[in-house]
């Protein structure tokens, strides 16, 4: 299986969210940490988590970008426990069957996600509002250097020296 991971090329991801996510976190979507908001609630640094946050899943920071990585049954069964304890934490779920639901149909979403891409492609996500004032997200890719799947990292961070 894969799943996505964050990554960080720079530090910016510190400077433009409230909580920016740790690199090698696993990751989801987050979009509906959003729910219930309109374009008009979304402002600050709330407003770029919105419009392109990945939400990572050790600090529950962002990210502005994922990787897709290798993924084990057991990686799968700890990703899905920690996003239900998030929903029932923080977004109301009723019990633990409900919010482990949830957290699944969450995951299995980035799994569907990263089936084709090759692992340590790059992903990006674009979320905004549509007209009706639901929340729309695209997500992009950047290949890994070559068609040959990577089992090693390929990227790595350099760090500001402002």
């Amino acid at each position: 299986m894969k799943f996505l991971k964050t990554i960080r090329f720079d530090l910016s991801d510190d400077h433009v969210f409230e909580r920016a996510a740790a690199p090698d976190e696993w990751a989801v979507s987050g979009g509906f940490s959003f729910s219930g908001l309109t374009a008009d609630d979304v402002k600050g640094k709330t407003r770029q988590a919105f419009a392109n946050g990945f939400l990572g899943l050790g600090s529950f920071g962002r990210s502005t970008f994922t990787s897709v990585a290798e993924c084990g049954e057991e990686d799968l069964a700890e990703i899905e426990r920690i996003l239900a304890a998030h929903f029932i934490e923080h977004h109301g779920a009723p019990d633990e069957d409900a919010a482990l639901g949830a957290a699944r149909e969450e995951t299995r979403f980035i799994l569907d996600l990263c089936t084709t891409p090759l692992i340590n492609t790059i992903f990006t996500v674009r979320r905004s509002f549509d007209d009706d004032g639901e929340i729309r997200e695209e997500f992009r890719t950047i290949q890994a250097p070559d068609s040959t799947p990577k089992h090693t990292r390929i990227w790595s961070v350099a760090e500001d020296h402002e």
